[in-house]
């Protein structure tokens, strides 16, 4: 019996390694095979000029004392990869790193609403989309035909009353990216 059970457990780990994970937060169902990781609020009948949504919750980007520093020479492990996003508590700026560099998606905005993290990080992170990678970061989407759906939200800096520092969306009526810095919004197109 335990021979049985333990086969059915190694199959079960190997199928479970096979399978391309995409996750949905706040809804039931994914609305379509594209993505990997979407938000609820999505627009109500998903037409491009339908504005509507409920929703008024978006993403919170991590808060990190200050950017990390890439380093060519040494190729430390700690660099950051292309496409990672922050809020950097120093510069109190939205980043992204993109071809070895921090991009400023916002100007300097306000940590004072910040709620100090207790603890320390462990572990490697959440991978989501592939069974590794070697991007470090608390939650790394891999996939080579999947994207990230941002959380929709119509007018953001009207429907959210209290958005925290970091926090990151699609205004679903200017139709571009929506990033709070403590002070006020900056949108992306």
């Amino acid at each position: 019996m335990k021979l049985m059970i333990k086969k059915y457990t190694v199959l079960f780990l190997l199928a479970g390694s096979l399978v391309s994970a995409q996750v949905s937060i706040g809804k039931k169902s994914l609305s379509g095979s594209s993505s990997i990781l979407e938000f609820s609020g999505m627009t109500q009948t998903f037409a491009p000029e339908d504005t509507e949504t409920g929703n008024v919750k978006g993403i919170m980007l991590p808060a990190v004392a200050a950017s990390p520093v890439y380093n060519s020479v040494t190729q430390s492990t700690n660099h950051p990869q292309n496409g990672t996003f922050l809020f950097d508590k120093q510069t109190a700026k939205v980043r992204m790193f993109e071809k070895g560099s921090w991009i400023d998606m916002t100007d300097s905005g306000n940590v004072s609403s910040l709620i100090p993290v207790a603890g320390t990080e462990t572990g490697n992170g959440v991978i989501i989309g592939a069974s590794s990678s070697n991007a470090k970061g608390a939650l790394v989407l891999e996939s080579a035909n999947k994207a990230m759906i941002l959380p929709h939200i119509k007018n953001p800096h009207l429907a959210v009353k209290s958005p925290y520092p970091g926090m990151m969306c699609f205004d679903t009526v200017s139709k571009s990216i929506a990033i709070f810095d403590g002070n006020k919004w900056s949108y992306w197109k």
